[in-house]
């Protein structure tokens, strides 16, 4: 398994475990609608990260083979935010519509802290490119 196998699994566990975590507040606390915009948000990021996923290998084996390259999907991963952001605004005694956003940055987040952690422990560990 490559390096970027390995990155893309570290980064399914830290959003299931982020999601895990925003389900315990939900069920704990009684801010009820920021976690459930929290969960929503995060659900449809995870979503979008596996569909990123899929079309990065769809992408490479493409261009391996020498075909014609196809799309990242960049439509269906901004209707799917659309979806969640529609979902929130039409429910908002369940889901908070800033709490979902955040959300739907937590992959994006999750990925800049990850490579943040495994620059510095190359950097300290002396491994070089």
């Amino acid at each position: 398994m490559g390096e970027l196998q390995h990155s893309l699994s570290r980064h399914r566990k830290y959003i299931f475990f982020l999601l895990a975590i925003f389900v315990f507040c939900w069920g704990i606390t009684p801010y009820k609608a920021i976690f459930g915009g929290l969960i929503l948000g995060t659900a449809i990021s995870f979503f979008n990260h596996w569909l990123m996923v899929k079309r990065m290998h769809r992408f490479n084996t493409a261009l391996d083979r020498g075909k014609k390259v196809q799309s990242l999907g960049t439509m269906s991963r901004m209707a799917s935010a659309g979806v969640a952001a529609i979902i929130a605004l039409r429910y908002p005694e369940h889901f908070n519509i800033i709490s979902t956003v955040l959300g739907l940055m937590a992959s994006y987040i999750v990925i800049m802290i990850d490579f943040f952690i495994h620059f510095l422990i190359k950097r300290k560990t002396g491994e070089e490119r």
